[in-house]
C-alpha cells in the first residue's frame, strides 16, 4: 500500500487483510470443533464468507497493482469453500437428486478460469506475473476440482459419506490456496521468487486431505457381519 494509491484501493486492502486473518484464524477452529455441531456450523460459516470477502476484494486489486495470477487464485480459492459448503445441501445427489444452478454456474465458471490460469501460466506467464509450471499446477488442481463436482452432478455418487468427503477435502483446499496467495504476497519479498514459496502450502495440505479422507473411508467402511 502506497500514499499514493487511490482511496478505493486502501479500503479494499483493509477490508481484504481483516477477512484474509478472519479466515486464517477460523479455518483451525472449524476443523477443531466437533463436526456437525453448532460451533462447527458456526465458524464454517463466518470462514466461508471471510474467503468471499478476500476474493471479492482481490480481483480488482489484482488488476490495479496488476497481479492477476492472485485474481485468478482468488476464484477458485473462493469456490472451494463455496462447494464445500453447498455440497452440505447436496446430499441427495447419492441417491438421485440433483444440484442447483447456483452450483453448475459456479462450477462452469471456476473450471473456466483455472483453464485460463493453466494456459496463461504456460504460453503468456509475463501477462499474470508466475512461474509458468507453478501457475500451470494452480490451473491444474481448480480444473479438477470444478470438473469432479460436475461430473457428480452428471454422474451420482455412488458412496453414501460422499459429501463428507467433498466437504472436508474441498475446505482444506480452499486453505491451501489462500496459503498459497499469503506466501507469494509475503515471502517472495524476504526469500525471493522460488517455486517452494508458491507450493510449500500444496506440498504440506494434499498429503493432509489425502490421508485425512483416507481415515474417514475406513472409519465409514461398512462393517462386515460378525460370525454367528
Amino acid at each position: 500500500m502506497h500514499a499514493h494509491d487511490p482511496l478505493w484501493v486502501t479500503v479494499f486492502l483493509t477490508i481484504h487483510i481483516a477477512a484474509g486473518v478472519t479466515a486464517f484464524v477460523l479455518a483451525p477452529v472449524a476443523l477443531a470443533t466437533a463436526k456437525g455441531g453448532k460451533q462447527h456450523k458456526r465458524w464454517g460459516k463466518v470462514y466461508l464468507w471471510s474467503m468471499g470477502v478476500v476474493a471479492a476484494t482481490a480481483v480488482p486489486m489484482a488488476f490495479f497493482f496488476p497481479v492477476r495470477f492472485l485474481a485468478l487464485v482468488a476464484v477458485f480459492s473462493f469456490y472451494f469453500a463455496f462447494s464445500a459448503y453447498r455440497v452440505l445441501r447436496l446430499k441427495e445427489l447419492a441417491r438421485g437428486g440433483s444440484a442447483g444452478a447456483i452450483d453448475w454456474i459456479a462450477a462452469v465458471i471456476t473450471f473456466t478460469t483455472s483453464g485460463l490460469l493453466a494456459w496463461l501460466s504456460w504460453f503468456r506467464p509475463a501477462s499474470i506475473e508466475v512461474l509458468p509450471v507453478v501457475g500451470a499446477i494452480f490451473g491444474f488442481i481448480g480444473m479438477s476440482g470444478a470438473a469432479g463436482q460436475l461430473l457428480s452432478f452428471v454422474q451420482k455418487p455412488k458412496e453414501k459419506m460422499f459429501w463428507w468427503y467433498t466437504h472436508l477435502g474441498n475446505m482444506i483446499g480452499s486453505y491451501i490456496a489462500a496459503w498459497s496467495a499469503f506466501s507469494v504476497v509475503t515471502l517472495t519479498r524476504v526469500i525471493g521468487n522460488h517455486w517452494y514459496v508458491w507450493l510449500w502450502p500444496t506440498m504440506i495440505g494434499v498429503p493432509a486431505i489425502a490421508v485425512t479422507t483416507a481415515y474417514y473411508r475406513r472409519k465409514f467402511a461398512p462393517r462386515g457381519k460378525a460370525a454367528v
